[in-house]
């Protein structure tokens, strides 16, 4: 039955045909086209080819599919705009691209449905003003409302954020107030369709059990981003449900809200507890969802006008609103810091590309961590940090793009620095060697585009655990080579070059051999011991 409040469906329909564009049919087709225009969700569509042109042209994902420029395009500070800009739009990798793109096409199709392309009111008609057509409310104010949302949580991030998550929460707070049980399916189905996607894309992984480098899962999630955009979309939702008069149970939305927000790990709460070690607070965690999920499902309890008064919706409202507040004020003091130059400068003895300059360091204090220093609970914003080392200050950038840890596993990295229209990889290398017993000495070198390489770290010296003959040998980076030590009674008996392979040095009597496997072996009299090896590298 064809709705009378829409006098314009019949036409829609048939430009629809004489475009050649084919609207759903069926009943589930003519649900679909009485809230979109030609029963697709035009305004999703829009967001999500944003989304991946921003990765592909401007943070250069055409050349580098995956390794894009990431660094220039965070919301590091509001005195650099273009990062707050382009934060909430841009991602670090494929699968970050690929993970929020499946997620927001399974979920804002039903917050776009909520918000419709027509008019919900009796009475309206879709082109009585630009507010209530439909190609304007498709193309224009959903993809508004995409962006509006996406640069809010980029203004409120405590801290760099990059990524859509934040306007992926959004679109589940919004979807959540109307169609709880919806939101549940949505999500669900997201799972379905990745697990597709990565069956036919990998039908079969052969895997085998290696020694590799990772950091928690849980790493890295940016909560106070994901709750800033749930409580936005949230408020949005309960806004229009109350100008429509729509009245959702609130225990369903209560529950819906509670499964959703654990199955996102919105739970996942987190910190820094050294330089490569992270705690996570599951327990308070759970807490968190159980009181956002509360929150929004009191919120919409008041929005029934015949039962509560409208001091008491007001307080459902403030309730949703003094969140977004607290994290306001926080994200205030943190993203109006800055990257001082003197600290920089401190850091100068890396390479300069651009305006950026990559270097490495070792247990130097977090800059966009540690901002203000706050002890809470044993645990501290004071945080420390080892690794490759990306500063702009004319950007208000510091980032430790590559660890300590990472570097040690890979060997090597590439750190792509850029901004607008252009892009450079600057190489990073570690060499060294593992002592017996002792731990690594090591070296880093860095080299620019078309440029040599340029050496801007070396480790202390290590100390193997076997004496021979009463003294102990040390390995001993110097710059741009390592040495081998004798030392006796902290005296130094004898130095000698890193034998090369197949070669042997001579200190003090006692032979060092550097076998072709990259092994050091020492000899006195007729004793043989391994005192270091080469670093191997990628497992």
């Amino acid at each position: 039955m064809a709705d009378a409040t829409r006098p314009v469906a019949r036409p829609v329909g048939f430009h629809g045909r004489r475009l050649g564009i084919g609207p759903p049919r069926g009943r589930w087709g003519r649900t679909l086209r009485k809230r979109f225009l030609f029963g697709i969700p035009w305004g999703t569509v829009v967001s999500v080819s944003g989304v991946i042109a921003v990765y592909l042209f401007v943070q250069d994902g055409w050349n580098h599919w995956y390794n894009p420029v990431t660094v220039a395009f965070a919301s590091w500070s509001y005195l650099y705009p273009l990062g707050m800009l382009t934060g909430p739009f841009s991602h670090v990798g494929p699968s970050h691209l690929l993970g929020n793109m499946t997620s927001t096409l399974a979920v804002a199709p039903l917050a776009e449905y909520y918000f419709g392309h027509y008019p919900p009111n009796d009475g309206e008609t879709s082109f009585s003003s630009w507010r209530t057509n439909p190609w304007v409310r498709a193309f224009v104010l959903f993809p508004l409302g995409v962006v509006a949302i996406g640069l809010l949580t980029s203004i409120f991030s405590w801290g760099p954020v990059i990524g859509f998550s934040g306007v992926f929460f959004a679109f589940v707070g919004f979807a959540l107030v109307r169609y709880p049980l919806g939101t549940v399916i949505a999500l669900s189905v997201q799972t379905v369709v990745s697990t597709l996607y990565s069956a036919f894309h990998d039908p079969q992984t052969i895997a085998h059990a290696t020694t590799s480098f990772s950091r928690p899962w849980w790493y890295g999630i940016a909560i106070q981003g994901h709750t800033m955009g749930f409580f936005l979309g949230a408020v949005a939702g309960v806004y229009l449900l109350r100008s429509r008069g729509v009245r959702p149970s609130a225990l369903r939305v209560w529950a819906g809200g509670f499964v959703v927000l654990v199955s996102s790990s919105l739970w996942a709460l987190w910190w820094y507890r050294g330089m490569e070690t992270f705690v996570l607070f599951r327990a308070l965690g759970v807490l968190f969802v159980l009181t956002l999920a509360t929150l929004v499902a009191v919120a919409v309890r008041t929005t029934d006008q015949r039962t509560f008064s409208p001091s008491a919706r007001q307080v459902g409202t403030v309730l949703l609103l003094i969140p977004i507040i607290i994290m306001a004020g926080v994200a205030a003091p943190l993203n109006l810091t800055t990257v001082h130059r003197n600290r920089a400068d401190a850091l100068d003895t890396g390479v300069t590309v651009g305006d950026y300059t990559v270097t490495y360091a070792e247990n130097v204090p977090n800059r966009k961590v540690s901002v203000i220093d706050v002890s809470v609970g044993g645990e501290t914003t004071d945080v420390n940090t080892s690794g490759v080392i990306v500063i702009n200050p004319d950007r208000e950038i510091w980032s430790r793009e590559v660890s300590k840890g990472q570097l040690a596993y890979d060997g090597v990295a590439t750190v792509r620095v850029g901004g607008v229209g252009w892009a450079k990889a600057v190489t990073v290398r570690r060499t060294g060697w593992t002592v017996t017993g002792g731990g690594a000495a090591y070296q880093v070198w860095i080299r620019s585009p078309k440029g040599r390489w340029k050496h801007v770290f070396s480790s202390d010296s290590v100390t193997a655990n076997p004496i021979l003959a009463g003294n102990n040998v040390s390995v001993v980076p110097r710059k741009g080579r390592f040495v081998l030590r004798l030392s006796k009674n902290n005296s130094t008996v004898g130095t000698a070059p890193m034998p090369g392979k197949n070669s042997t040095v001579t200190i003090d009597g006692i032979r060092f051999t550097r076998k072709k496997n990259n092994h050091v072996i020492a000899a006195v009299n007729d004793t043989r011991i391994e005192v270091a090896k080469k670093e191997q590298y990628g497992g």
